[in-house]
This record gives structure tokens, sequence and C-alpha cells, in this order.
């Protein structure tokens, strides 16, 4: 098939580090590749893809210093997208609600895959107005608060299979791994170690929005003994991070679309302690890949318990249910059905 992938400009196509939905299309649109299929991926010119690379923008937004208006090079990347869009089967985009009305008005399929959360009141109006526009979420969970969504299936992320492996070594810390704001909870994290009596590392990014938060809440918790700050680490780093782990700490406080750290975690074959929040019950086997737990207490008991779980199984279950084939399938089987069938104009409600 002829795909195009369009990703965000913020972060290139993967991430340098730190970047969820970045990684994810990197991922989906190699194993497309690999699959035999012909794709496009639409991207900072800074990407880098087996794919045929259309850039909008020489390199990623945050990367660059002289922009003022970041909505500028978007805008340049959907007309690029809309006046090729008839050279593609179908349009993938992953940028929430901006392609709907410009691609609503052309004839070639797209759809979304929705990455963040949909809580906000201010989006039930833009999906309300979209009505059929076709969307994917990453989680059941995440599609809640947009009962009136026209959600085609729930595709939960994959990751490739050699890219995150177990390592050898002893598993003698606790790791949180992401980013350093109020709603993944690391102050929360820090208490449940310092309960434990566990070390504790944090290998996280702090964007300039969560600046205030990290340095009256986190700093004065980081005493480089007990709780070490790592800071922002890649893929090539991740391994040995999360192998050296007893567990990944997700004491999350928000609802998480998805959570692709705990599937990393998995893949190192490393349990997951987190909070019921979000997408946490369809990605966690309770007491297979990790306990769900309800507050601090239940997640300091919950470590004393991690010896149960075999690091071989964890492994497994990832293989089993979050691998980049698995999800690259499941867009495969979306993309052959939107194409097969002529696509209805969509009715935009003003």
């Amino acid at each position: 098939m002829r795909i195009a992938q369009i990703a965000p400009l913020t972060e290139s196509v993967p991430p340098r580090t730190y970047g969820g939905t970045e990684r994810v299309v990197s991922y989906l649109t190699e194993e497309l590749m690999a699959m035999g299929h012909d794709v496009t991926l639409f991207a900072s010119g800074d990407s880098i893809t087996t794919a045929k690379l259309e850039s909008a923008w020489p390199c990623a937004l945050r990367f660059d210093a002289t922009l003022r208006d970041a909505m500028a090079p978007q805008m340049l990347l959907m007309e690029k997208v809309y006046q090729q869009a008839q050279d593609f089967d179908v349009l993938h985009c992953h940028l929430d609600y901006w392609p709907f009305s410009l691609l609503s008005r052309q004839q070639t399929p797209f759809m979304t895959t929705l990455h963040g959360r949909l809580d906000l009141p201010e989006l039930t109006r833009i999906y309300d107005c979209f009505g059929t526009a076709p969307l994917v979420s990453i989680s059941d969970a995440q599609r809640r608060p947009l009962p009136r969504g026209n959600f085609i299936s729930t595709v939960h992320h994959g990751l490739p299979p050699d890219l995150l492996t177990p390592q050898p070594g002893r598993r003698d810390y606790l790791a949180f791994l992401g980013r350093i704001c109020p709603e993944k909870s690391p102050d929360r994290a820090i208490r449940i170690a310092r309960a434990a009596g566990m070390k504790m590392k944090i290998a996280a990014k702090v964007d300039r929005v969560d600046r205030e938060y990290f340095e009256t809440t986190i700093r004065p918790l980081i005493d480089g003994q007990q709780i070490e700050m790592i800071g922002e680490i890649g893929d090539a780093e991740k391994p040995a991070f999360l192998s050296g782990a007893k567990a990944l700490l997700l004491p999350i406080d928000w609802p998480e679309p998805f959570g692709l750290v705990m599937i990393e975690a998995m893949a190192c074959g490393t349990p997951t302690i987190a909070f019921p929040a979000g997408s946490v019950p369809e990605v966690i086997d309770h007491g297979v890949t990790g306990y769900i737990v309800h507050d601090e207490s239940s997640a300091v008991a919950a470590v004393a318990r991690l010896d149960r779980l075999a690091t071989g199984i964890i492994r497994d279950r990832f293989e089993q249910r979050f691998t980049a084939r698995r999800m690259a399938e499941d867009y495969v089987t979306l993309y052959r059905r939107m194409a097969v069938k002529s696509r209805p104009a969509l009715r935009v409600v003003t």
C-alpha cells in the first residue's frame, strides 16, 4: 500500500531523547517498510528513516532557536500533505485535530491516531464539529471522555523486539523514567522508594513549563545517594537503566493515554508498580508483568513481592502483546478497510 505517515514537527522521528509520539511513528514507519509497503514520512528534516522523507521544516521545532511562531511550520506541513494526498492510498495522521478541516476537503481516506489526553472540556466541541473524522485510540481508556467520537479502533503501541532487551546484572534500585511533572507524580515515587528502603534512579526530562515544580518540589528530595537524578536518556541507555531496576514506579495522577514506558520496562523484563489510572489496567497484567496498586502503602507492599515476578515471563508477555509488528499489522488492517471503500464527505458542523 501507499501510506503517508504524518508526524508532529516538535521532535524529529525518531526523537533524539524524549518524545513518545514521534518514537511510535518511527517504529510504525520502519515496520511498515519491513513489511514491503510504500511509505512516505512527513516530518522534520532531521528525521531518520528508511521511508521517503518529506520535510516541511529543516529540524525539530524543539531545537530551532530561531523559531518565533511554532504554528507556521505546522501549517506548511499540512499544506504539503494536502498537495500530495492523491499519491497515497491512505493518510495516517498523528497531529490530533489539526488535519480535520483541510483533509476533510479532499478524497484520499485519512485517519488520526490520538496520542494525548482527551479529558479537556474545550476538545469536545472540536471533535463534535468533525463528528465523522476517523479516530484511533491508543487505549480504550483514552476514548472515554469523547463518547461521541468516531473511533474506528484501539491500537496499542508496540516496540521493535530487539530495541530493548533484558541485560545481565543486579536489579537493586527502583526506576522513574519519562518526564518530571505533577501528573506523573515523581514526588510520590520518591516517597514510595524511601518507605521501601530502596535506592531510586530518576531518568527524566524537565520541560520549561514544569521547571518551577521541579525546583520547588522534586529537587529538594534528591540527595544524590538514595535518590539520584540521572537526567534525560535515549533508547541506547534504556536497556541498562531498566534492566538494573527491580521495578519501574508509575504512580501517575492523570488519565495516561498509553504509557510507553510500561512496555519499555516490560521489554527489559522489568515489572511496573503503577496506580490504576488511564491505560494502566489495559497494559499491566496484575501479578504477571507488575502490580496495580491504589495508594503509596500498597505500592511499598508491592515492592516486597517483586521477587514473585519472573523476568522471562515479563519479556514473553511483551513479545506476545506489544511488538511493533503486531502494531503495524493492526494498522494495516485499518488501512485496507479504509482504502477499499469510497470515502464519504465529512459533514462539518458549525
